[in-house]
């Protein structure tokens, strides 16, 4: 139910209360009063009293909770800029280390006198592309990307892509 709804509803039950309960007390400031009508009147005024107790109470319930789920809210909001100054800070370590060791693979194959199409081929496969998938990105046959990996194998001193792939992980894993 809307706040302004809530309200009308307390405006209706004062409107209802307050007249009938003042009736009851001028009723019985006379010297004749109609006992039935006192009582209905009574009741009438007593409900209305009691309807509006538990409306308020509610509504400050939920103003409450409100209050609560506010903070709640806030330091969710706090939290989570947190962590993402986190992850941002996480995000630009790595990718300066990821620059880091890039440079130190293209030293290395600088110092393996690999060719520039081997040094793509190389990274590719270091990347975990297959044969046919490094064929594809560098538009050329399967057979010359065999070709230019064996080569790379005997230039590096390896014997073939998992000693290849080993030789540049096997520090990071240490």
């Amino acid at each position: 139910m809307s706040r302004s709804k809530q309200w009308f509803l307390v405006a209706v039950l004062c409107f209802i209360a307050l007249p009938m309960l003042l009736e009851v007390f001028h009723e019985i400031q006379e010297d004749e009063h109609d006992l039935a009508y006192l009582i209905g009147l009574a009741v009438v005024g007593t409900l209305a009293l009691s309807g509006l107790a538990v409306l308020i109470s509610e509504i400050r319930q939920r103003y409450r909770e409100n209050a609560r789920l506010r903070a709640t809210l806030q330091s969710t909001h706090q939290d989570l800029q947190q962590a993402n100054q986190h992850l941002h800070a996480l995000t630009e370590k790595l990718r300066d280390t990821g620059k880091q060791y890039n440079l130190v693979v293209q030293e290395q194959f600088t110092a393996w006198g690999l060719t520039p199409s081997e040094r793509e081929v190389a990274l590719l496969l270091l990347k975990g592309l297959s044969f046919d998938e490094v064929a594809s990105v560098r538009d050329t046959k399967e057979k010359t990307v065999r070709q230019q990996a064996t080569t790379i194998y005997r230039k590096s001193g390896l014997n073939g892509r998992h000693e290849f792939a080993a030789w540049f992980f096997e520090d990071f894993l240490a």
